[in-house]
């Protein structure tokens, strides 16, 4: 559900340069999404691609994420996912992130499948969730401009036909992917971790990234882990950042609490540390 700015304004900040910073959401829970809809990020991504949320579950998240005024989208299969799509912006998402495009005709099937005739191919039905605030045709009337859609940059075709890509008509958002990218650019295999991030091949697609989205108008954004690159990727001109993800939160703040009690039995002259696992 759209909150109190319309997606056509949310996108305008977008481009004049305001920051809209979110989170994903891999965690299949309704209450989960609803308490993060109120911690003040302003979009909130339901990730169906790598979340086991079904349409059900994924119905239950984005009304969660309405009560708390937080902007929506969900990522879906890709763009050949037209159910999946139709499914996400009928239970009222604001938009959607289409995963693994690949050439600018892959950019069009995806931008077709998000909008109503005759700008594109979304089937029209009454009653359902993302009508009821204005109805049939205070929804639909507006809904081609309101409609938030982001493709997803992460794979070396990607950039190499990124040119084209930037161009299609109703692509908003050019979202970089960095870990996909540098692994389809084989540079986990070149480099030892974390050096592929700030590898040469990484920052120079990034710049053709930038150049094209700028010629074109499109809000540029990415997935980041944390806040430590924020500034430097606010500094390129990427506006739509998310923070990370749910889980990332989790175990994030999780281990701050374990550190800090660790910290505190050691004062205490008191053996106890964490149970060893990968996560840390």
């Amino acid at each position: 559900m759209a909150g109190a700015t319309s997606g056509a304004d949310f996108k305008k900040e977008l481009r004049a340069g305001t920051p809209k910073l979110g989170l994903f959401l891999n965690a299949h829970s309704p209450t989960v999404a609803e308490q993060l809809a109120h911690s003040g990020y302003d979009w909130l991504l339901v990730d169906t691609q790598h979340g086991p949320m079904g349409y059900e579950r994924l119905s239950a998240m984005l009304s969660g994420i309405s009560s708390g005024g937080a902007k929506s989208l969900v990522r879906v299969g890709g763009f050949d996912d037209r159910p999946g799509i139709q499914q996400a912006l009928d239970l009222g998402a604001d938009g959607v992130l289409v995963p693994y495009i690949n050439t600018a005709e892959e950019a069009r099937q995806a931008v077709s499948c998000t909008r109503y005739p005759t700008a594109g191919t979304r089937s029209v039905y009454f009653p359902q969730r993302s009508m009821n605030k204005e109805g049939l045709l205070g929804y639909a009337g507006k809904w081609n401009e309101n409609a938030i859609v982001a493709l997803q940059v992460e794979t070396a075709s990607c950039i190499e036909n990124i040119a084209a890509i930037a161009a299609v008509p109703g692509v908003d958002i050019l979202f970089l992917g960095q870990n996909d990218l540098c692994m389809s650019m084989g540079l986990y295999e070149k480099y030892e971790f974390p050096h592929m991030y700030t590898s040469p091949e990484l920052n120079a697609a990034t710049q053709k990234l930038v150049q094209e989205a700028r010629k074109n108008n499109v809000i540029l954004g990415l997935f980041l882990f944390g806040t430590a690159r924020v500034g430097e990727f606010l500094e390129k001109g990427f506006t739509f950042i998310s923070i990370g993800n749910d889980l990332h939160h989790v175990l994030t703040q999780a281990g701050a609490y374990v550190n800090d009690v660790e910290r505190i039995a050691k004062e205490q002259g008191k053996n106890w540390s964490r149970r060893p696992t990968a996560l840390f």
